[in-house]
């Protein structure tokens, strides 16, 4: 007996928790019409939160569950016992206007087993968001999957209607996805990005253009002029890598995802802690990477795109992980003690951000503050920097501040909060911000 809207949307919304690359950041909002649904700006159910703070709801499906793959991490490969599912677009369109209109969501993000053919997978989720926008006017966040394999001309569709495309890679390494999934090729993968990226910078020139030639005589004629296509996919595109499912180190998968970055431009990078299947393959671990994990590689990818790190200067040739107890940047700075402690009156931008407990906000407030006075341990908390790791790093206006622990034989275990601040600064001891 086939299952109904309500079951099919048990399995499938069970079956998308799998894929972590779901946040909206960098939708711009497109601009709601008399009568037109959804914003990607209220707030509602949270799903997932943006840089910026804003909260997003989005209903997050798998369009089927069934796959033609066999990759072995995937819980809905081909070889699975599991419950299977499936939904035409118009279901799925029916349940995203439904849910909207509820106020439970703000966007869709929509992802698919391969059924059939790529190109019979890409055409229906492209036939999804063409649909909302199209015949229901649907102005919030859409997120779509794309198939690499599929015909440029169904992802080209796909990313006049979608705010954000992805392909997930997945693992770090062709010998990886080789070994585990055959059916999918590293290069037929990085050349679909490519074409998205290309496809993407392509709309962003011709906006630029046509905004230029607007502000010249012809602006009136421009005027009458049939309105411009949507952007393509106005959020960029992003992609997801499995953590723990191989014997990649974090050095490795950091490498692959700034050679992502570099070269396809990708809004983010997801990083999914591998999670045991049913029947699994013996070439699969048997438990879970520690989530501690996952959290760590995050915030290395943090430090490359906003501090100035390189990706290679977080781990090292004899601890290729980074260090589960201690964040990247403080790890980090315990193993250049040399270059601390930092006069916070005088140091320039990009040297502040690399002293543990600095965040990009504090960084600014502090470069702002001193030009004013000079900065006290006091002033840092008021700044909201995060005193217990910052201070044995800098020299501020009161102090000498690091310079008396930096070359402590325990300062590893004292940032740990294995001793009391007491200890650790020699006084009253310092309530920590952040």
């Amino acid at each position: 007996m086939g299952l109904d809207l309500g079951g099919k949307l048990a399995v499938l919304a069970d079956a998308a928790k799998y894929d972590a690359s779901c946040a909206s950041s960098g939708a711009k909002g497109r601009r709601a019409t008399a009568g037109g649904v959804g914003s990607t700006e209220g707030m509602g159910i949270c799903h997932s939160y943006t840089p910026d703070g804003r909260c997003v709801s989005l209903l997050k499906l798998l369009l089927t569950n069934y796959c033609l793959y066999d990759c072995l991490y995937c819980v809905n490969r081909r070889s699975s016992d599991v419950r299977r599912a499936r939904f035409t677009p118009e279901e799925v369109v029916r349940l995203t206007l439904d849910f909207y209109r509820r106020n439970y969501i703000e966007g869709l993000f929509l992802s698919s087993g391969i059924i059939r053919s790529p190109d019979y997978t890409m055409e229906a989720l492209a036939r999804v968001a063409r649909t909302l926008r199209v015949e229901h006017d649907f102005q919030g966040y859409i997120h779509l999957k794309t198939i690499p394999h599929a015909d440029p001309a169904l992802v080209a569709e796909a990313g006049r209607w979608a705010d954000r495309l992805s392909i997930n890679v997945e693992l770090p390494t062709a010998a990886s996805l080789a070994a585990l999934a055959p059916e999918k090729d590293l290069g037929a993968i990085r050349g679909a990005m490519a074409s998205i990226r290309a496809r993407i910078d392509e709309s962003r020139d011709g906006s630029r253009d046509g905004s230029r030639e607007g502000r010249g005589p012809e602006l009136v004629q421009l005027k009458r002029a049939p309105k411009a296509p949507p952007p393509f996919a106005p959020a960029g595109q992003s992609t997801q890598l499995i953590v723990g499912a191989t014997d990649a180190s974090d050095a490795t998968i950091l490498d692959t995802a700034t050679t992502l970055y570099a070269a396809h431009r990708l809004r983010r990078v997801y990083y999914s802690a591998f999670s045991p299947i049913p029947d699994a393959s013996s070439l699969l671990p048997p438990v879970s990477p520690p989530l501690v994990r996952e959290h760590r590689l995050y915030q290395a990818d943090w430090l490359v795109r906003f501090y100035g790190f390189d990706a290679a200067e977080l781990t090292t040739p004899q601890a290729p992980n980074l260090d589960l107890e201690l964040d990247p940047k403080t790890a980090w700075a315990l193993r250049h003690r040399e270059l601390f402690p930092v006069d916070v009156n005088a140091a320039p931008r990009e040297l502040l951000l690399r002293v543990p407990g600095m965040g990009v906000k504090s960084v600014d407030r502090l470069l702002a503050a001193r030009r004013w006075r000079r900065v006290r341990a006091a002033d840092l908390a008021a700044l909201r920097v995060a005193l217990r790791r910052a201070l044995p790093f800098v020299v501020t206006a009161d102090g000498p501040g690091g310079s008396r622990v930096l070359d402590a034989p325990d300062l590893r275990a004292r940032l740990l909060g294995r001793r009391t601040q007491l200890d650790l600064f020699g006084g009253a001891p310092l309530r920590a911000a952040g």
